[in-house]
């Protein structure tokens, strides 16, 4: 069984979508999800630079703009025929629900363009951050999270954690890091998936509730807790609970592997799922889509 993953937040680099709209098919494509976000998608993903894609506003969009025109490209080319599932990593769930039939594309990119501002607005309200943490003993690692107020935000399995909340604490984790941990520090705009998103998460349930989400028609993993999603109005009210919990990754990753997975084929803007699998997934065959060129590698390996 070959799976689909969908990548979040973080994966964006400067230009990235120059590429895909060598095609005019894309070209037209990104026009309408720009209409639909309200962003100018074009723009950010092949002019802006570093800072301007890592603000929040710009990034989810933009992610979800890429995987969307990727599964376009493989739809095309008759490779979704055979996917066993999808599964998105947290505002890559909205492309996957695309991919699953829940979500319609424009109303996948009005909803991400709406999280993603929540979340910014939420995000300004206090110096907070990111990091991830390698390696040692996560009951440890918990344990000093809690002293220091932290958070675990995202379960990437594998040996890696990241972990979130403010800044200053974020400091003296990676000051005095436990035994047998590294602290690296995440170029990302807030403390997501946090107790600091719980606004963000309130004001995008108005949203969801205009949503008329489909089930799913493919199999779909969630990262609430890795379960296969059968209701199309739940994985929405996942979606909006997602904002301020954490991402279960590890457990989609043991999920894939029970169901008897047999690759990953990664959309763009592509290389940190297919980089946990490595390690979360050893052996198990991957193709990051980071180009049009990567395409014919998915499709060898899908067929």
């Amino acid at each position: 069984m070959i799976v689909i993953v969908c990548p979040g937040q973080g994966s964006q680099t400067p230009g990235f979508l120059t590429p895909w709209l060598q095609d005019a098919e894309a070209r037209d494509l990104l026009a309408g999800y720009s209409e639909a976000a309200g962003v100018d998608l074009e723009k950010h993903g092949t002019e802006s630079d570093a800072d301007t894609i890592r603000d929040t506003a710009v990034a989810q969009p933009l992610i979800v703009a890429a995987g969307l025109l990727t599964l376009h490209a493989l739809r095309r080319a008759g490779a979704l025929d055979t996917i066993g599932g999808i599964a998105g990593h947290s505002v890559g769930e909205i492309t996957a629900a695309v991919g699953a039939g829940i979500l319609t594309e424009d109303a996948a990119m009005r909803f991400v363009a709406a999280r993603a501002r929540y979340m910014a607005e939420a995000a300004g309200q206090a110096s907070t951050g990111m990091s991830a943490v390698l390696g040692g003993d996560e009951a440890a690692l918990l344990e000093r999270l809690a002293e220091l107020g932290l958070e675990p935000a995202n379960f990437n399995g594998g040996g890696q954690i990241v972990v979130a909340g403010a800044t200053d604490a974020l400091a003296e984790l990676a000051a005095e890091p436990l035994r047998g941990t590294r602290v690296i520090p995440l170029q990302v705009a807030g403390a997501f998936h946090t107790r600091y998103m719980l606004a963000a998460r309130d004001a995008l349930a108005a949203d969801a509730a205009a949503l008329t989400p489909a089930d799913p028609t493919l199999t779909l993993w969630s990262n609430h807790d890795g379960a296969v999603v059968t209701s199309g109005a739940e994985f929405v009210s996942s979606l909006v609970a997602q904002v301020s919990s954490p991402v279960r990754w590890d457990r989609c990753m043991e999920s894939f592997q029970a169901a008897g997975l047999d690759g990953l084929v990664e959309l763009a803007p592509a290389g940190a799922l297919t980089g946990l699998a490595k390690r979360g997934l050893k052996g198990v065959a991957s193709v990051a889509i980071k180009t049009p060129d990567d395409l014919q590698a998915a499709l060898e390996l899908v067929s």
